[in-house]
């Protein structure tokens, strides 16, 4: 084909050295911060109550915190659910509080504060629950992980597992430090995002490692960085067609899907910009730094077989 005399037009693997001194960086800036601070815990995880309420008119979020500021509900988080109109406000646990107390209190603090409010729903997420949630969270996350080093290890090569593995971590951690650094609340639907991100991230590295191997198999010339290169040049449009799509629908999400699916949205858009990166940067240096060549992926040769295609390359170019 045509395409391979010429040079890949951007050395992304000539840089990659760059792009690991970056990861590191941000890497170290996220572990941290996770260290340091951890994450800022919704209800789902540490336990709680939740209280939704409703509103005649439309009401701020600002005036709902003003009315709670002066009691010991001043931490709680408010938000709106559904229209203007409609409050939640997410309690953590008070030690020594009923959680039926917790309700009635808040609820009598915005009544003082506004009229017409009205008490549509209290749920409690006991820290049981939470402990529940946090642990089968992890398992999740450590089960998407080995499913990922087991597939790609036997579909392409195991450097090429490690590799989107390395990949596919560098992205967990990233997003989770952005949590941690920023203090946003990190629920459920959040550590659903990070998990869409695995599957978003993976599926890149597939599609990279896979015209690679493609690429091992017609390019008789040329080293592996080069191969390399200029199969992930030739992967560049489809991911960015892809992430800019995608990225279309989830700045909608940030900015007209309102807060209670707004941690979602960030997470992803976190996901989406840092797995198009480490696809490149981190999957395929990682392959290339651990060895890779185009014997691994080489299909046996079948003896007694007829191979009139090796006749004619001469012994110097074959693979």
């Amino acid at each position: 084909m045509e395409i391979f005399k010429e040079d890949p037009k951007i050395d992304f693997l000539g840089r990659r050295r760059l792009g690991f001194v970056l990861s590191a960086a941000l890497l170290l800036l996220s572990l941290g911060s996770l260290a340091w601070q951890g994450l800022n815990l919704g209800i789902d995880f540490t336990g709680g109550t939740l209280v939704e309420v409703g509103y005649e008119e439309p009401v701020e979020v600002s005036e709902v915190e003003a009315a709670l500021a002066d009691s010991r509900y001043a931490d709680a988080q408010v938000l709106h659910f559904g229209s203007s109109r409609e409050i939640l406000i997410r309690v953590a646990p008070l030690e020594g509080v009923e959680q039926a107390q917790i309700s009635q209190e808040v609820f009598a603090k915005l009544t003082q504060a506004h009229e017409g409010v009205e008490l549509r729903r209290v749920e409690f997420v006991g820290p049981q629950i939470g402990e529940e949630l946090t642990t089968q969270g992890l398992l999740a996350l450590l089960l998407a992980l080995a499913g990922v080093l087991v597939y790609v290890a036997f579909r392409f090569e195991y450097r090429f597992a490690v590799g989107a593995v390395a990949a596919l971590l560098h992205d967990i951690v990233l997003i989770l430090g952005f949590f941690s650094l920023t203090r946003m609340t990190f629920d459920l639907t959040v550590l659903a995002a990070v998990l869409a991100t695995i599957g978003y991230s993976l599926n890149d590295s597939i599609v990279v490692s896979d015209r690679i191997r493609e690429n091992f198999l017609k390019v008789r010339k040329g080293t592996t960085e080069y191969i390399m290169n200029l199969s992930v040049n030739q992967t560049l449009s489809r991911t960015l067609v892809t992430s800019f799509t995608t990225l279309l629908v989830v700045c909608a999400l940030i900015f007209l899907g309102g807060e209670i699916i707004r941690g979602f949205a960030v997470a992803l858009l976190i996901g989406v910009i840092v797995g198009s990166y480490s696809s490149i940067f981190i999957s395929s240096a990682t392959s290339l730094a651990l060895g890779v060549s185009k014997q691994d992926l080489m299909p046996p040769e079948k003896e007694g077989a007829d191979q009139p295609d090796h006749e004619t390359v001469p012994p110097q170019e074959r693979f």
